[in-house]
Order: C-alpha cells, then sequence, then structure tokens
C-alpha cells in the first residue's frame, strides 16, 4: 500500500485553515481553489470537479473538531482503497501546519496521486499567503 504524507506550512491561524477545511462543500472556494473548480454535496460526500476535469466522489468519513482532524475516502474502479486524513496543527497565533496523509492502493497510481497532492498543496498556499 502506498502511503503519501504531506507536511505543510501554512503562513494562517490554525483556527482559519481548519474552519476551511471542515468546510467540506467548500474546497473548491476555501482549501484549494483553481485546484478544484466545483464541489457539490451529495448526503455525506462531495462531488469535486478538478482543474484537469477529472471528476471524484469523496465521502467524508470523520470530522474531529477536538482534534482539528478530518477523514476522507475515495472508492471507484481505479482506486481500490483510498483513505486521507487532513490534520491542522497550531504552531504560534499566526502559523500552523496541515499534515495531509494518503493510503492508497494500487501502488501502480502513487505517483500520478503524489503528483496531483502537489498541485493541491499549491493551491493551499495561494489560499492563505503569507501576510505582507
Amino acid at each position: 500500500m502506498a502511503s503519501i504524507h504531506n507536511d505543510i506550512p501554512l503562513s494562517a491561524s490554525a483556527h482559519d485553515v481548519w474552519d476551511a477545511v471542515r468546510d467540506f462543500g467548500a474546497l473548491h472556494q476555501r482549501l484549494v481553489p483553481g485546484f478544484v473548480t466545483a464541489c457539490t454535496l451529495d448526503g455525506d460526500a462531495r462531488i469535486i470537479t478538478f482543474a484537469n476535469g477529472s471528476v471524484l466522489r469523496e465521502v467524508l468519513v470523520d470530522c474531529d473538531d477536538a482534534r482539528q482532524r478530518l477523514v476522507y475516502a475515495i472508492n471507484n474502479e481505479q482506486l481500490k482503497y483510498y483513505s486521507a486524513s487532513v490534520q491542522v496543527i497550531a504552531e504560534g497565533e499566526t502559523r500552523c501546519r496541515l499534515l495531509w496523509i494518503i493510503d492508497m492502493l494500487p501502488n501502480e497510481l502513487a505517483a500520478y496521486i503524489q503528483g496531483q497532492a502537489k498541485e493541491a498543496v499549491s493551491a493551499m498556499h495561494r489560499a492563505f499567503p503569507p501576510a505582507a
């Protein structure tokens, strides 16, 4: 099983970043604008459209406000297993780290998913730019 770890420093308060992460239906507006272009809620899932045109259904597994941790899963024909957690950790008043861990199968798709994650991280940095 491939495991992709992203430890992302952000120039924003943990409160603000967590507020964007937990807003499950606003991924395209608040957390990764430009990388995700549309997001619609469907019960406990969100249907997301990426800038490259692909569409995925992500199911909300857990949203833990006390730990500032969200878990979601994808189950489709290409991904036999996909579970991801996103946790926000404060580093002072105006900085935080976002830990995004993806566990997935098949391993052959790991390079593609890692490339997509890199683009998502760039979008997060644009959504939370350093203070001037």
